[in-house]
């Protein structure tokens, strides 16, 4: 029989992050709990700050019954050990004369076959749900009174109703009931006569239980507030999401602050407001006003108190913010400081870092064709604001801070901007590039010179998101340089290590780049040893376009057998003798592969050499390769040899899978 069933554990109010994280994976882990209890059915999961809510509109309230076999052993091993055939029986609960032999393969096996009733679900709901409450992973945890189990927060009641029936369970030192309490301004608890009444109680006492509801309130009050004062608001969705966690009855407000605040920098206030208030930032024809949106959860026929208390705790902050921002403009930038503030053991202070990166700048200015002065500059300020107030009180400011400071004081524009973009994995010009590539090499060859390296999925330094971001800016800038070359010219500043095992930690992170290429094809190109990323993109593409191509398939069989040919013959000592080309077949194809080992891109070369399987299907057709004399048999691997060397210098095709 199917009937609706509801539960609900009730909680203190819910930290959205942690909650938001796990969000995923809550649907999934209570499925595999209803799967494996062979109660499958469809079910919705809502939640509210106090509540985490299961609601199954059709439950199946006893398992199906089944019928099984079971298979025991041999019937010559029986014969030998009747008792064998006792614990069968006692195994399966049934008397030995109820065991019966049957033939399988060749042999007779014990064998019975029996009808499992099913449980009423009311039986399996209390592990089940508690099974659920476990499994689900917020990180930190909490323990509260004298209880041992831990939650993310402490559980206050539990409700569990197969349609007007209690299904009793205990949880965290609550027994379930059928009674639920509603938004907080509430104080009387709600009895539950059947299940399909929560719904609407909820309504009344000021919960709107639906999540997609609760958005879809806060944004359309929101359009209303734009509407109202030609005004708009910044929505971020992350913060948005945390709000929908946090609120029962979310209720968007404006409000305002002082004018002279706004002689910040946006980051700053907009800071602020989202990290530390959960506030959305206003605009008007593109400018940060002196409002912002709060979003509360009392409900109340007068908000005003509400608007003034979130107005006094803004002001406070931006107060204390332009006191820093005051300060910080009269002491300038304090470079040497930065001596007393340890980046990591081993590796010196964040001063000794800056040094480092001066000298990987010196390099990449170098090859790229900038002013190593004003990169040696840029890079020598790119950490002083971390010696400011603001950025001690602010620290997801640094480098962003640095940019206003820099701007202050009168530094150059491409100096500020890219101490302004030195961490991030996208830059707008080629001089930032050149900063923000040395803080990522010097990180990266700093933590393996001392052994720092990523493990499994551990990454505590972000050296993969740092790999990542030298591709990509590499490439977004065409910048024109070989790995090796600045790996090499910088190794000396660091411990000995292996620095062979930086350019293959970049390289491992081509795949996560080129999405949806085959992975063989990035192979194929990395093992022709180019360690230049600009052209190894290059290659990718154009290897990739061919290997995707209608025809590549048939093509691919020829070239195989060229790389299985000649895998015993030094590439690097080819020399092809015309006057021993004796057969038309390897003329034609000696004649045809100068003609077409050339092409102004990777992708027209490639083409061209592929173009030529007619002409080497027809020399394997009708060339013997391994013949006796010694000098034919050489050369014609030698021709062979040639035309797989024109390829593994753009990539390795036996490489290649498809």
């Amino acid at each position: 029989m199917l009937q609706p069933l509801l539960i609900e554990i009730g909680v203190e109010e819910l930290p959205a992050i942690p909650f938001l994280k796990e969000l995923p994976n809550i649907d999934k882990k209570w499925n595999d709990i209803l799967e494996k209890n062979n109660l499958e059915c469809e079910f919705n999961f809502y939640y509210t700050p106090r509540r985490l809510t299961l609601w199954h509109r059709e439950f199946p309230t006893k398992q199906e019954d089944k019928v099984v076999e079971v298979w025991g052993a041999p019937k010559a091993i029986i014969e030998k050990n009747p008792k064998a055939l006792e614990g069968f029986a006692k195994k399966n609960g049934i008397d030995p004369s109820e065991v019966e032999f049957k033939t399988k393969g060749n042999q007779e096996f014990l064998y019975i076959k029996k009808e499992i009733k099913g449980k009423d679900a009311k039986e399996l709901l209390p592990e089940m749900i508690n099974e659920w409450l476990k499994s689900l992973n917020f990180g930190k945890t909490m323990r509260w009174g004298d209880k041992k189990e831990e939650f993310i927060r402490p559980v206050r009641w539990a409700v569990a109703m197969i349609r007007d029936e209690v299904v009793k369970f205990d949880t965290f030192g609550v027994t379930s009931s059928n009674t639920t309490w509603g938004h907080r301004n509430y104080k009387e608890p709600i009895y539950l006569d059947f299940v399909g009444s929560y719904f609407c109680q909820l309504d009344k006492y000021g919960v709107i239980l639906y999540q997609d509801e609760r958005r879809k309130k806060i944004l359309d009050e929101i359009k209303k507030i734009e509407s109202d004062n030609n005004l708009k608001v910044e929505i971020d969705n992350d913060l948005l999401e945390e709000i929908v966690t946090i609120t029962e009855y979310p209720t968007p407000l404006l409000g305002t602050f002082d004018e002279k605040f706004l002689e910040l920098p946006d980051e700053v206030i907009i800071t602020s407001m989202k990290e530390h208030q959960r506030y959305f930032p206003v605009y008007k024809d593109g400018k940060l006003t002196n409002h912002f949106v709060v979003v509360s959860n009392a409900i109340t026929d007068d908000y005003s108190a509400v608007i003034n208390g979130n107005e006094r705790v803004l002001r406070a902050r931006l107060s204390d913010a332009l006191f820093f921002w005051e300060n910080d403009l009269k002491n300038g930038f304090n470079v040497d400081g930065l001596k007393n503030i340890t980046y990591m053991d081993k590796l010196g202070s964040v001063y000794d870092k800056v040094k480092r990166e001066e000298k990987v700048a010196d390099v990449l200015a170098n090859l790229l064709g900038e002013d190593k002065t004003l990169t040696n500059k840029a890079v020598n300020l790119a950490k002083a604001d971390l010696l400011t107030e603001m950025v001690f009180e602010f620290t997801e400011l640094q480098g962003i801070m640095g940019y206003y400071y820099a701007t202050k004081f009168g530094e150059d524009k491409k100096v500020a901007l890219a101490i302004k973009e030195q961490y991030e994995n996208q830059v707008s010009n080629k001089f930032s590039a050149i900063v923000n590539l040395a803080n990522k090499f010097d990180t990266i060859m700093s933590l393996f010179s001392i052994g720092k390296t990523p493990k499994g999925n551990k990454d505590p330094f972000a050296l993969r998101r740092a790999a990542i971001g030298i591709i990509n800016i590499t490439l977004e800038h065409n910048l024109n340089y070989d790995l090796k070359d600045v790996i090499e010219a910088i190794k000396d500043n660091y411990a000995e290590f292996n620095t062979n095992s930086v350019i293959e930690f970049i390289f491992e992170r081509l795949n996560q780049i080129y999405k949806g290429v085959n992975p063989s094809v990035i192979k194929a190109v990395l093992a022709s040893g180019d360690t230049n990323l600009v052209e190894i993109d290059k290659k990718i593409k154009a290897l990739n376009e061919i290997v995707n191509s209608e025809d590549f398939k048939e093509v691919y069989t020829t070239f195989k057998r060229v790389a299985n040919i000649v895998k015993d013959v030094d590439l690097d000592n080819i020399n092809v003798d015309e006057s021993l080309l004796v057969e038309d077949a390897e003329k034609k194809l000696y004649e045809a592969f100068k003609e077409k080992n050339k092409g102004e891109s990777y992708l027209e070369k490639m083409d061209n050499l592929f173009s030529l399987k007619p002409e080497i299907d027809n020399f394997f057709d009708n060339v013997m390769v391994n013949v006796d004399d010694e000098k034919l048999k050489t050369n014609r691997k030698n021709l062979i040899a040639s035309i797989y060397k024109a390829f593994s210098d753009i990539a390795d095709i036996k490489e290649i899978t498809i």
